[in-house]
């Protein structure tokens, strides 16, 4: 079954009756209005305002394709198998207060079964053991058993996880098909505040039958790392609220969120074992083995490990290409910090991996087209930014091919002078120029600095593990960093947060009124101590005119404005002339904020936004005054400000 069936059949599927679901929009892998995370990387992370509680315009029945993308280090270093991906699109269904459990496992299972065609014999999922917190899901356990059944599978739950078939007889009937797993892997809770929801999710299995990596003790089970079995579906059964006391406690509108991955449903219902021989990466595949002359599985001439690293970089390529294009085509452009840099260094490990299997001449413009072919369809921003991917894509490449050769050039350097390398020079040299340590080690292994000439495993062991340690001691400090980066931005939902970003919409109407209308916001961050915005103004802000500013928000946090939300089409929010972030990219349909005079009704702000939000300015009042903190330049006819509520 080819993709292009595969992604049809779930969405007639979805919005046939009895299910009856909306598709909706598909929204960009940059977040709007949220710094706390580089790029949308679930189904879920664009729905969680209508999770909720909040009335979705389009109904209670949702269903769509969302593009995500995940770049922690422990993701990226996963890419080179044959079932992770980087970028990848997530099949999601939701009930808002509508049908539950019995209704979800059962259409889900049916989906995979009946239109995907996966075998029955080969599913297994499992459930919330149950702590004290919440009790053991045997609501799902029950709706399992009875969907199996109408499939002629016998599914019996079983505390034993390790109660699975033997590899031999991994597609014939098996008695245990439930297995209850703790909160690590079968729930979903958004946060640990008062207010926070979450519940007890339950995930589908299938079992490949074949072992990629055998665990240690030799016992294997559904949700290990063995390769054996795939996750291809979760389902969250969002029913619980955490109360003043921290405790969950059972809610009123009841949600369902099911996340499926795509790519693997594809690998699956195409028979095969590495996502990268589907229809999605077999032209990009194909034309790499034309260029390099390699096989991505077999070449005549490789020895065993030869072969190895050939697949990995094929698979490494093959990922970052797709990823890299579809962060191109929502308007990210190669940087040295944020989304930006998470491109860079996709496109420049993908050039260091072909420089590994000796592609030397530029190949990622004729790669990247590829993907816009195969997309273009379904993502239309990827043709319609095409030029412009192509040309960035190309331009990276082509500047970090020349960063590569004069690392070469470096490292020459000190194996010419008889300097020999050790772990912390080659970490030096790796930062420095992107050159990555196992082509640092080829070098020096063809120099003459060690003595005698090829260096020994040991050696090699002692410089590589001297290098990794120079490395997680520079990822550790990155990530200090970027964690204190983005702590406590907006999604943290915190009371001060909510406070402040309130107080942003106010602060951007009132620097309109005494600056005048052509201010407009450049950038924004807020934390629960402070706010900071840039707007667009070439002068600098006198004291007069900050005094003026602080008045007239303190007079509409006094006197207790309304805040209102409404989602409605852009369009429309353009016509009424909603205030809107510049370069921020918006869908369709779009949340603005009204802030309005409660004795007059007159709209004071109106913004795009995505929350979150007091219900009236008098809030605020309760936090302090506000005050501005700070005005300064932030480049060519640009000011920043920084502001609080102070008591």
């Amino acid at each position: 079954m080819h993709s292009t069936e595969i992604r049809k059949r779930f969405f007639d599927f979805m919005i046939s009756p009895p299910r009856n679901h909306t598709e909706i929009e598909n929204v960009s892998l940059v977040p709007v209005n949220d710094p706390t995370i580089l790029f949308t990387n679930s189904g879920m992370f664009p729905l969680v305002p209508y999770l909720l509680g909040e009335e979705h315009p389009l109904g209670t029945r949702l269903c769509n394709f969302q593009r995500c993308l995940r770049t922690s280090l422990e993701e990226i270093e996963e890419i080179g198998d044959n079932r992770h991906t980087l970028m990848f699109e997530m099949m999601g269904n939701w009930s808002l207060g509508d049908y539950f459990k019995e209704t979800q496992i059962k259409n889900v299972l049916k989906l995979y079964v009946k239109e995907f065609g996966l075998d029955p014999n080969r599913i297994y999922v499992t459930v919330f053991a149950g702590d004290d917190d919440a009790p053991r899901d045997d609501e799902s356990i029950k709706y399992w058993k009875e969907a199996f059944a109408e499939y002629g599978v016998d599914a019996e739950f079983t505390e034993d996880i390790y109660n699975i078939p033997s590899l031999e007889n991994f597609d014939k009937e098996h008695k245990f098909r439930i297995f209850p797993y703790p909160k690590k892997k079968n729930w979903w809770q958004r946060g640990n505040a008062v207010g926070e929801l979450g519940g007890p999710d339950t995930e589908i299995f299938y079992d490949r039958g074949v072992v990629e990596v055998p665990e240690p003790d030799g016992k294997d089970h559904v949700n290990s790392d063995s390769g054996r079995f795939i996750e291809v579906g979760n389902s969250v059964f969002i029913q619980y609220r955490l109360n003043e006391q921290l405790q969950w406690e059972e809610i009123e509108q009841k949600n369902v969120d099911f996340g499926g991955g795509f790519e693997r449903v594809v690998m699956l219902a195409q028979n095969k074992d590495d996502i990268f021989e589907t229809d999605l990466f077999e032209e990009i595949l194909s034309e790499l083995e034309s260029i390099t002359g390699f096989g991505y599985k077999e070449t005549e001439g490789l020895s065993e490990e030869e072969q190895k690293k050939v697949t990995r970089s094929f698979r490494i390529i093959a990922d970052h290409i797709r990823g890299s294009v579809f962060i191109l085509g929502d308007g990210v452009k190669p940087a040295n910090k944020d989304q930006g840099y998470i491109l860079r260094s996709l496109i420049r490990r993908m050039v260091r991996r072909a420089r590994m299997i000796d592609l030397t001449a530029n190949f990622t413009a004729r790669m990247a087209q590829i993907v816009i072919n195969k997309y273009r369809e379904y993502y239309p921003q990827l043709g319609e930014n095409e030029a412009m991917i192509t040309d960035e894509i190309e331009k990276e490449e082509i500047r970090f091919s020349s960063t590569l050769e004069k690392g070469l050039k470096e490292l020459q350097k000190f194996t010419g002078m008889g300097i020999k390398i050790d772990g912390k020079t080659a970490f030096f040299i790796y930062e420095t120029y992107g050159f990555p340590i196992e082509m640092i080690i080829e070098e020096i292994k063809s120099s003459s600095v060690n003595d005698p000439g090829d260096l020994t495993e040991a050696d090699v062991e002692r410089i590589t593990a001297d290098f990794k340690a120079e490395q997680d001691k520079h990822r550790e400090e990155s990530r200090a960093g970027a964690e204190q980066k983005f702590k406590g931005g907006l999604a943290d939902h915190s009371r001060e947060t909510t406070m402040l970003h309130t107080a942003h919409h106010i602060l951007l109407a009132a620097l309109q009124s005494v600056l005048g209308k052509h201010v407009k916001q450049r950038g924004s961050n807020i934390t629960g101590e402070r706010l900071r915005i840039d707007i667009s103004h070439s002068d600098k802000i006198t004291a007069a005119e900050i005094a003026e500013v602080e008045e007239i928000v303190n007079k509409v946090i006094s006197e207790g404005y309304t805040v209102e939300k409404k989602t409605m089409p852009k369009a429309k929010a353009e016509e009424i002339g909603a205030e809107m972030e510049f370069g921020q990219k918006y869908g369709d349909l779009v949340n603005v904020y009204f802030i309005k005079n409660p004795q007059t009704g007159e709209i004071f702000s109106a913004e795009f936004c995505g929350g979150p939000h007091v219900d009236n300015t008098g809030e605020l009042a309760g936090m302090g005054t506000f005050k501005i903190l700070k005005e300064q330049s932030n480049g060519s006819g640009v000011r920043r400000i920084k502001a609080t509520l102070v008591t």
